[in-house]
């Protein structure tokens, strides 16, 4: 019988910049509550019917041939993935339930809960929850992946590769699986070796190019020096304010939602793309926070919005393939119609100096060196304050997901908080809808709840100054007698909680949520979902 041949596969730098960057208190996956109708996955007794869902995921891991893959710590060289050879499903695919009826406050909890834990580096590093309880037989599913798996784009092509987009009772075969050995110490020795040299190889080679065009290489040069230089300048300690202290381990998750045709209203009436909108509403409600917390509101506020360089060749490669923009957002403008205009001059300036090309410039020759020196950098993050806040926004499906037959009726990311950050924004599009999560510290944003009224107020205010310019293309409800627009902004349960009125607004309501289907005219058009392989990318 002929030996099964080994397997293994080195991280990227980039990917073991996140391993390097968690600490206790920050942990670094990424996640997204979905909220599902029942379909027939309800048992008799109004649960959830976990043994069909395990079922229907293990014939899936074909598709992700990482979810079977575990970190193996090398003493030269850095991490590498391994087939894990003690892959234990039930480990990964956990059930929990919440006391019937269940509503979003109690859901936020759960999922706040669940995100303290970190992932355990001896398995293969993903967990997914199912959370029953929900009204309506509504359940939850809680899926959380380490960062040095997936960044956004790769985690929705991984939920594609789970659901499905048309309803089923049919579950597929499993197919037979066997792990791979990992190779001898002397091949990862040796393997490592030829690497490096590889590495100074292709950068001779890359001189010589540069030598036979110096026209050329002087111009490339003196734009990737300037903005390598904007980077370094900019990467120095971000202004103080009272959610930028050093983190604990606990969290507060919550979470709205807002149709696309409203977000579309905005950007026909007022200009800008999806993500000046997004930007302009999340400086809004910052600056509202901040004033309620009498901080200072003249200095900056550096943001940190994530922008992916994943081609169209590297759809369905795990790992990381993002850059970003350090973004200066006008959180001192009280007006909103300024305030999006200031926003759209700083996104402006960013894409036309390719901002985002110096950090990619960093993470490839980040590519060329030791772990060592990875780790060393992760510490430096870590031990100051870089950066106010992280927005990531990421595109997803226009098409409804389906855990079999149950419907995906919403879904809320929630993104990893890092030292000295004790707020973060997550965004994610979905079948017509833009779903926000928010993530805090425990002990920094007690207010979380009034942060999401913030948002809704920012986004209202928006809205306002769109139907002003353009009553007649604006869409929601007619205006109030105040003169402003009630447009439709879904709320979180503890935002609603910051007053009875709205605590009474938000009873009974649960974990739904309306989903439309106006997704044109976005500045990224979200991608159709894939059920292919979530390949390898050695």
């Amino acid at each position: 019988m002929r030996a099964m041949e080994s397997f293994y596969e080195r991280l990227s730098a980039l990917d073991q910049t996140f391993l390097a960057l968690e600490t206790p208190n920050a942990y670094m996956h990424v996640a997204i509550t979905a909220i599902f109708e029942p379909g027939n996955l309800s048992t008799p007794q109004g649960g959830v019917d976990i043994d069909r869902i395990r079922q229907h995921i293990a014939a899936r891991l074909r598709f992700i041939p990482r979810y079977r893959q575990r970190l193996e710590m090398l003493p030269m060289g850095g991490p590498i993935w391994v087939d894990d050879a003690r892959f234990d499903l039930n480990f990964h695919v956990r059930h929990g339930s919440l006391p019937r009826p269940g509503g979003e406050r109690q859901l936020q909890r759960r999922c706040a809960e669940i995100l303290e834990r970190a992932l355990d580096r001896r398995r293969p590093l993903w967990e997914i929850w199912i959370i029953e309880g929900l009204e309506d037989g509504r359940f939850a599913m809680l899926a959380k992946v380490h960062h040095c798996m997936v960044d956004g784009i790769a985690g929705i092509d991984i939920l594609a590769a789970l659901l499905g987009t048309e309803p089923t009772d049919a579950l597929e075969a499993i197919e037979p699986w066997a792990p791979r050995p990992q190779p001898a110490e002397r091949v990862l020795f040796r393997d490592e070796v030829r690497r490096r040299a590889r590495a100074s190889v292709n950068a001779v080679f890359g001189l010589a190019d540069a030598l036979r065009a110096p026209r050329e290489t002087s111009r490339a040069v003196g734009g990737h020096a300037s903005a390598m230089y904007r980077l370094m300048r900019e990467l120095g300690s971000a202004p103080a304010t009272p959610f930028n202290q050093p983190i604990g381990p606990h969290r507060r998750v919550d979470w709205l939602a807002t149709d696309f045709a409203d977000i579309k209203a905005i950007r026909n009436s007022l200009g800008g793309t999806m993500n000046d909108v997004v930007l302009t509403t999340v400086a809004g409600a910052v600056g509202s926070l901040l004033s309620r917390r009498r901080a200072p509101l003249d200095g900056e506020f550096r943001t940190v919005v994530p922008v992916s360089v994943r081609t169209a060749d590297e759809r369905g490669v795990p790992g990381n393939r993002v850059s970003l923009w350090l973004a200066n957002l006008p959180v001192h403008e009280r007006n909103a119609r300024r305030r999006l205009e200031a926003v759209r001059e700083v996104t402006a300036r960013l894409k036309a100096e390719q901002e985002e090309r110096s950090a990619e410039i960093v993470t490839q020759a980040a590519d060329w060196t030791t772990s060592n020196v990875i780790n060393l950098a992760a510490r430096l993050i870590n031990s100051a304050r870089r950066f106010n806040m992280i927005v990531t926004n990421v595109p997803g499906p226009p098409v409804p997901f389906y855990l079999l037959s149950a419907k995906m009726v919403a879904g809320y990311p929630h993104l990893p908080l890092f030292e000295n950050q004790g707020l973060g924004v997550a965004l994610l599009s979905y079948a017509g809808t833009l779903y926000w999560g928010i993530a805090g510290d425990w002990n920094q944003m007690p207010d979380l709840g009034e942060f999401i009224g913030a948002l809704r107020d920012a986004f209202d205010e928006l809205r306002a100054e769109a139907a002003a310019l353009a009553p007649q293309a604006s869409s929601g409800p007619p205006p109030s007698s105040d003169g402003r627009r009630q447009f439709t902004v879904h709320r979180g349960a503890n935002a609603a909680a910051t007053s009875s009125a709205a605590a009474a607004g938000a009873r009974g309501r649960g974990a739904r949520t309306r989903a439309t289907s106006a997704a044109g005219g976005l500045r990224h058009a979200a991608p159709t979902p894939r059920l292919g392989t979530i390949r390898s990318s050695r």
